[in-house]
C-alpha cells in the first residue's frame, strides 16, 4: 500500500447498507428497460456510493476516489417495496488502486455481484486537471 492510500485501509473491511426499492430506482424510471423491478444502473450506483464510503473513512484530508471498473452480475429480479442490501469487502489494495468484492441481496436471495475497483486521487490535482479539459473544450467551441 502507498503512502497515498491512507494509513487506516486494509484488505477485509466490510461495510453494509440497506435501501428500499423505490419507483425511482427501477428499470422503467430509469429508461433501461420496462418493468417496475430494481434497475442495474441502480445497483451499480449503491454499490460505487458503499465503497466510496467505505473508503472515504479512511483517506487523508484532500483525497477521494473515482470508480475505474465495475463488473457487475445482475442476477435476479427485485420488485419495488422490497430492501435490498450491499455488503462490501476490501479484497486488494495496489498502488492508489483499492479492489472491492460487493453482494447485493433482497429479502428472498441473492440478485448481484461485483468487483469494483477505484483509484485514490488527490482532490485539487484532480480538479485542475479538469477545469483545464473544460477549457480546452470551451476554446474549441
Amino acid at each position: 500500500m502507498s503512502e497515498r492510500s491512507g494509513g487506516g485501509l486494509a484488505v477485509g473491511l466490510m461495510t453494509e447498507a440497506s435501501q428500499t426499492v423505490t419507483e425511482e430506482r427501477t428499470a422503467r424510471h430509469l429508461g433501461s428497460g420496462s418493468l417496475k423491478v430494481f434497475a442495474t444502473p441502480s445497483m451499480v450506483q449503491f454499490i460505487e456510493e458503499n465503497c466510496h464510503k467505505l473508503a472515504a473513512r479512511f483517506l487523508a484530508p484532500g483525497k477521494s476516489t473515482v470508480g475505474v471498473s465495475l463488473q457487475i452480475q445482475h442476477l435476479a429480479p427485485t420488485p419495488v417495496g422490497q430492501r435490498v442490501t450491499v455488503r462490501a469487502e476490501i479484497t486488494q489494495l495496489e498502488g492508489n488502486l483499492i479492489t472491492f468484492r460487493a453482494e447485493v441481496s433482497d429479502e428472498a436471495e441473492v440478485i448481484g455481484r461485483a468487483e469494483h475497483v477505484r483509484a485514490i486521487i488527490d482532490v485539487e490535482r484532480f480538479l485542475k486537471r479538469v477545469e483545464a479539459k473544460g477549457r480546452a473544450a470551451s476554446a474549441q467551441a
